[in-house]
């Protein structure tokens, strides 16, 4: 098969149609030889049911009906392992990103590139809250990651089968894809875009999903959390020295002893929170760990009518 596009869903039914027929559009005019490719992700509206009409009226439509919510990376993961493309795109089904942009990543894939990611210039319908967050998380990310993350993009791409059968061989159970797409190397490119409002329904991805994103990002491909709790140690501790010293020197040079149970106080909260906030850093760590050792899958799949059952 030529082109498989992977679409991750929850609670689109409001878009299931119109991102059916503009995909179709495109991929037509690529190649008679593709398949869009739904991962149900737990939707709790009629997404699913629509999902299985289209399938019914297509062959192409193919679909994963997970057994509950696994998180949008998941759901992404689910789609690669079970896609038959030589060329694989991934795209929300929220319309935000154009499925006519397809065209030209494909083109730049021709051009020899195996990984044409998508770049945002303008978004859309946001709020300045989440335009402030996102724009802090890429460059908090951007300056501390081990290797170099792409500044303002997200899963929307084209990959090669050689990409994706590398994904494929990674086994972490907190994905962060756009990292893992970066850290494999090749050669990449990118498109800009401007970035629509959502075509219809309620994005998914709430403030607390966004923040363990962040996590799993940060945490996945740097260790300067790490790096931070240990100085937060040293400075903490340069600090107490200090205050050893002023307080012998004003006991035997100045003779006068040092009041001050307000001092103390805040030193021992200080230092609490410094310390609860080194143990919080590690323990993000220890739990990535902790998942990855049971081994347990990634996902469940309730049905589907993919080749691999």
């Amino acid at each position: 098969m030529k082109y498989s596009v992977i679409i991750p869903v929850y609670n689109e039914e409001e878009n299931v149609y119109a991102l059916y027929e503009r995909l179709t559009g495109v991929m037509e005019k690529l190649s008679p030889d593709f398949e869009l490719l739904f991962i149900n992700d737990g939707s709790r509206d009629k997404t699913f049911p629509l999902v299985k009409a289209l399938s019914v009226n297509d062959n192409r439509v193919k679909y994963i009906n997970l057994s509950r919510n696994f998180g949008h990376q998941i759901a992404v993961s689910a789609g690669l392992d079970a896609c038959q493309g030589e060329r694989v795109v991934i795209i929300d089904a929220d319309l935000q990103d154009p499925p006519e942009l397809i065209a030209e990543m494909d083109q730049k894939m021709n051009d020899g590139f195996q990984v044409v990611y998508a770049r945002r210039r303008k978004r859309q319908g946001e709020s300045v809250s989440k335009l402030l967050t996102a724009r802090l998380f890429y460059r908090l990310l951007a300056n501390i990651a081990s290797i170099d993350i792409p500044l303002d993009t997200g899963d929307f791409r084209i990959m090669d089968r050689k990409v994706v059968n590398v994904l494929k061989a990674m086994p972490e159970q907190n994905k962060f894809l756009r990292g893992q797409i970066s850290w494999i190397g090749f050669r990449q490119t990118f498109v800009e875009y401007d970035r629509s409002e959502r075509h219809g329904g309620k994005t998914g991805y709430t403030y607390a999903k966004m923040f363990r994103f962040a996590l799993d990002g940060i945490t996945s491909f740097s260790d300067a959390p790490l790096r931070l709790a240990s100085w937060m140690g040293f400075v903490v501790s340069g600090f107490a020295f200090l205050a050893l010293i002023y307080a012998f020197w004003g006991k035997f040079v100045l003779h006068q002893s040092v009041p001050g149970w307000a001092s103390i106080i805040v030193s021992v909260l200080f230092l609490g929170g410094i310390q609860l906030l080194s143990l919080g850093f590690i323990g993000e760590y220890l739990s990535r760990i902790s998942a990855n050792v049971k081994q347990r899958p990634l996902y469940i799949v309730d049905e589907t009518n993919t080749a691999k059952e």
